[in-house]
């Protein structure tokens, strides 16, 4: 078996000369280890410190802004620890869908200060009682809420999963709903199953 050429090879019938089947080499030498190394190294300082600084910044703040908008969004990597889990999740999703009077708390307070400048002393003495009288109604709420969230956690995860989800409740449902961070995800009257 000799070998045969390609112009012994074109000659035999059926036989297609093919640009594919011709190799050409890559047209320069293998690069040695020592040459990539070199060309992969980097000096640990920039020469030009202004640009790299910059550069640093606009980097921080791309990852600033990335992990302000998955916080909002309620993205599970983008949350505190204190806000993590299919527990909190639970509560923030029953908080959102119903309605607390706590989240009238704030504007009220901002009345009663309005009403605090008035000179006569009934109208300061009426939104001051007005506002305590409040302030416990949402006591009473965002108690009675605790229970309700107490019992359908224990039924969803068990009783042995509910590390401070009340007091998580509470502050969720004291707070205005477009102040709330992570933002709501479910509208009112959509509660969790």
């Amino acid at each position: 078996m000799a070998k045969t050429s390609e112009s012994d090879a074109a000659s035999k019938p059926g036989y297609e000369l093919n640009q594919d089947s011709i190799s050409t080499g890559k047209g320069h030498p293998t690069p040695t280890r020592r040459e990539k190394e070199l060309a992969r190294k980097q000096p640990l300082v920039s020469s030009d410190r202004t640009a790299a600084r910059k550069a640093a910044r606009t980097q921080m703040q791309a990852q600033r802004e990335r992990a302000r908008i998955g916080m909002a969004a309620g993205e599970e990597k983008f949350l505190p620890i204190r806000d993590r889990g299919p527990q909190k999740r639970f509560v923030r999703d029953y908080v959102d869908a119903r309605f607390s009077v706590g989240e009238l708390l704030i504007p009220l307070m901002f009345v009663v200060i309005i009403l605090t400048f008035f000179p006569q002393p009934e109208v300061q003495a009426i939104g001051i009682v007005a506002l305590w009288a409040f302030f416990l109604v949402a006591i009473i709420d965002v108690v009675a809420l605790g229970f309700i969230l107490k019992r359908k956690l224990g039924a969803k995860f068990g009783v042995d999963r509910l590390e401070k989800v009340r007091w998580y409740a509470a502050m969720r449902a004291l707070q205005l709903r477009l102040m709330r961070l992570p933002k709501p995800q479910v509208k009112r009257g959509q509660f969790p199953v």
